[in-house]
């Protein structure tokens, strides 16, 4: 150490001893204690003033959902009551078929029977016109509907029904259409085909290729009878086409039932050929050449149309659209594919 260190000794630094908790007066430690005690209530509070707000919002949300929902279900009560009970005055009476006719479509006969009870049983309604855009589908649903015009017909005598084609009206659409009072087409259209088929798919050979045993177990010599996966036997084979014929035959006599003696008929009529509306006419299948409104109005003699069709309700069409029952709509398919078809 050199003298003027040890003479002067106040020169040197001091270290300052660190703070300690006691000496920090208790105010400031009370002040910071209760500052971020302060900082968590606001938040707190801060939340719940949001949670509450937020509920709110959702609750009146919901209050105004519901009352619209309220209001929607009472206007269409209103307006659907208003429209089967009030006069709608003198009209020609519309249901439309479009499309395949089978068990659950728009062509089947639980959506157009009721539909074409309500166009007859209507008050004000002068006559009937169906509209008939379809390939054709299932015997039994056709069969249905027929019947259940010719059973019209005769409790509404007054009141004539006729048939519009636009685009297509063949096997199972013409069944239906061969019991109205006329049949009005267009020179384009395609009308005919009487005729009865059954189609389907035959793997054995594809399960011989790929080594696939088939294993069925049957009580009855032809219960395997239309299997796609089984042979099929000469004996089968011709007891289906047996029931092609039957049902063919049955066809046929509706067919010449409904169109009488307007039918001209040749080695052709009922071979499954189909013709345009032209030709069909010039056959006797069709009557004339018309529209909706035309037949209306120059047939019916009442141009105002109502339109009496049944339509698919929005979840059915939701539910179509985004393919939720396409599992059940391809067992359909393949089950329908071995079953007689008028297409």
């Amino acid at each position: 150490m050199s003298n003027n260190e040890s003479e002067h000794p106040e020169s040197q630094p001091q270290s300052t001893p660190p703070a300690s908790s006691s000496s920090i007066p208790a105010s400031v430690r009370d002040d910071k204690k209760s500052g971020w005690e302060r900082d968590v209530l606001e938040k707190l509070a801060l939340f719940a003033v949001k949670e509450q707000r937020a509920r709110r919002r959702w609750g009146v949300f919901f209050r105004i959902a519901l009352l619209a929902v309220v209001v929607l279900g009472v206007w269409m009560a209103f307006t659907f009551n208003r429209i089967e009970n009030e006069p709608l005055g003198p009209h020609t009476a519309l249901v439309e078929i479009k499309g395949a006719i089978d068990s659950e479509g728009q062509g089947s006969a639980g959506v157009v029977i009721p539909a074409l009870d309500k166009a007859f049983a209507a008050n004000d309604s002068v006559g009937v016109i169906l509209k008939i855009n379809s390939p054709g589908g299932s015997p039994v649903q056709a069969g249905m509907i027929n019947d259940e015009i010719t059973r019209l017909r005769k409790q509404y005598p007054k009141k004539p029904i006729y048939v519009v084609v636009e685009e297509v009206c063949a096997s199972g659409g013409y069944y239906i259409a061969a019991a109205a009072d006329k049949i009005f087409v267009n020179k384009a259209s395609l009308v005919g085909s009487v005729g009865v088929l059954m189609d389907g798919f035959g793997f054995t050979g594809l399960m011989d290729k790929l080594g696939v045993e088939r294993r069925l177990l049957t009580a009855g010599e032809n219960k395997s009878f239309l299997d796609p996966f089984s042979p099929q036997s000469p004996k089968q084979r011709e007891y289906a086409q047996s029931m092609l014929q039957e049902i063919h035959q049955q066809f046929i006599e509706v067919v010449r039932q409904g169109r009488g003696a307007r039918l001209k008929e040749t080695p052709d009529t009922f071979s499954g050929l189909v013709w345009t509306g032209s030709k069909a006419v010039e056959l006797g299948l069709a009557d004339g050449f018309g529209t909706v409104d035309s037949v209306a109005r120059d047939e019916i003699k009442a141009e105002d149309v109502v339109d009496y069709t049944q339509t698919e309700n929005l979840s059915e069409r939701v539910l179509k659209k985004f393919g939720v029952a396409f599992g059940a709509g391809f067992a359909k398919t393949v089950m329908s594919s071995s079953l007689p078809q008028l297409r």
